[in-house]
């Protein structure tokens, strides 16, 4: 288990800017609920929302670094699944209010390329048959910041999902 505390809780650049933009919501709906935050909740936060989210009072929410949220109160966040790497070459998942939860992207960099094709963490996860409503400037800003290559939302989602296939059952594991 890692520790609740966390080593590394520095808030990205990217995600800064990602903070700073605006997302439409669109009259109903058809747009991305996102609402990022501009820093990451803290471990403590992060802590106590997992343990209710999965009903174990015994787990740590260090693996993850929450930095935003969905109208409902879902949450995206780097998920620490790959030891020793820096966090932004960390998955970002989603974890909805509801139980919902999926895979968005396997690194930060293709984050913001998700966010180029008009998918918030919550579209990304969980509406496989949404189509990309490209952003000019969600796409101005992963040219500013992303490392890899700009490839279409659902390519990126299909492989980080394909890579952490066990996601979902890991979590069910979790619960209580």
């Amino acid at each position: 288990m890692i520790e609740t505390t966390g080593s590394d809780r520095r808030f990205p650049p990217a995600l800064a800017d990602v903070a700073r933009a605006e997302f439409d919501y669109g009259d109903e709906g058809e747009g991305v609920d996102f609402e990022p935050y501009n820093v990451f909740d803290s471990a403590e936060e992060t802590t106590d929302w997992l343990r209710h989210w999965t009903g174990n009072h015994e787990l740590d929410g260090g693996a993850y670094r929450v930095f935003g949220q969905d109208g409902t109160g879902g949450l995206a966040a780097i998920w620490c699944a790959r030891p020793g790497r820096p966090l932004a070459e960390q998955p970002v998942v989603f974890m909805g209010s509801e139980g919902e939860r999926g895979v968005v992207a396997g690194n930060l960099s293709d984050f913001l390329w998700v966010l180029a094709d008009g998918f918030g963490p919550m579209e990304a996860a969980l509406y496989e048959d949404r189509e990309a409503r490209p952003d000019a400037a969600m796409a101005e800003l992963a040219e500013l910041h992303a490392i890899t290559p700009r490839r279409p939302a659902r390519e990126i989602i299909t492989e980080a999902q394909a890579e952490f296939v066990t996601f979902s059952e890991d979590l069910d594991e979790l619960c209580r």
